[in-house]
């Protein structure tokens, strides 16, 4: 009985061993094609989720692919993060071995691309520039996580932004408040008050004369904005100290060689 269990323990360590090395190199696979196809600079991070991996395999249908590929460019800011989710993926499994994974099927795509301060701070042109989330409180004056859906015009919610902007002759930390709002595929960023939260600057004082001007050195809009595989945003908010633009699609039909899809 004793060697009976050990043969069984040690039959189903090779099974898993074996089950991880199948999604290790369908992993590379997908990756590979992805970069090949995006041009991107490395090979985005690809995990296939769920155990085991064999039967998804066998069926030809993945419970969850998630995709992340950093330091990618666009034509308004010089380096991004791309994520995205594939739920319910369709791929036989003789064009994972062969590497010919294209077009595949997905019956749900969540999208986002995440943009940090700093690469932020040098598309506003404030290479200091920190962001940050207010309260979610709406009465304290500071936005907060606001709605979000398939309308013309969105408003994401509030972010505070902070950077060494020139104040009339000198040069000075400001903090303010910005209003994220998407409009189609634009990405506005407005900033629309002076913040002295928590997270904020207070120990200055503005003229009043110079307060439309500061503004607007925090106030841009990123002119057109796709996300992976070509699917349009519905919502932008603020993350830590990133800004976030996300998007989802059901029931399409993705071409892996355009993650980066004009």
């Amino acid at each position: 009985m004793r060697k009976l269990i050990i043969v069984l323990v040690s039959f189903l360590a090779l099974a898993v061993i074996v089950d991880f090395g199948a999604a290790a190199y369908s992993e590379y696979r997908v990756s590979r094609a992805i970069r090949e196809g995006g041009s991107l600079t490395s090979d985005p991070q690809v995990i296939i989720h769920g155990f085991p991996f064999v039967t998804q395999a066998a069926d030809g249908k993945y419970q969850n692919v998630e995709i992340r590929a950093q330091d990618v460019p666009t034509d308004y800011v010089e380096s991004t993060t791309i994520e995205a989710n594939l739920r319910g993926v369709t791929v036989p499994l003789s064009d994972l071995i062969d590497g010919s994974v294209n077009t595949v099927p997905v019956d749900e795509l969540e999208g986002r691309v995440r943009i940090d301060a700093k690469d932020l701070g040098q598309f506003l042109g404030i290479v200091d520039l920190r962001v940050s989330a207010p309260p979610a409180d709406p009465s304290d004056g500071t936005g907060g996580s606001g709605g979000s859906g398939p309308t013309t015009t969105t408003t994401g919610g509030g972010v505070v932004l902070t950077g060494t902007v020139p104040v009339g002759p000198i040069d000075t930390e400001v903090s303010v408040q910005a209003d994220l709002v998407l409009d189609g595929e634009r990405v506005e960023i407005v900033a629309s008050d002076f913040y002295f939260g928590p997270d904020g600057n207070a120990d200055f004082t503005i003229p009043d004369f110079a307060k439309p001007t500061v503004l607007g050195l925090f106030t841009k809009t990123i002119d057109r904005q796709t996300l992976p595989f070509g699917i349009l945003p519905t919502d932008v908010y603020a993350e830590g100290s990133q800004i976030v633009i996300e998007g989802g699609a059901q029931n399409v039909t993705i071409d892996l060689d355009q993650i980066e899809a004009p």
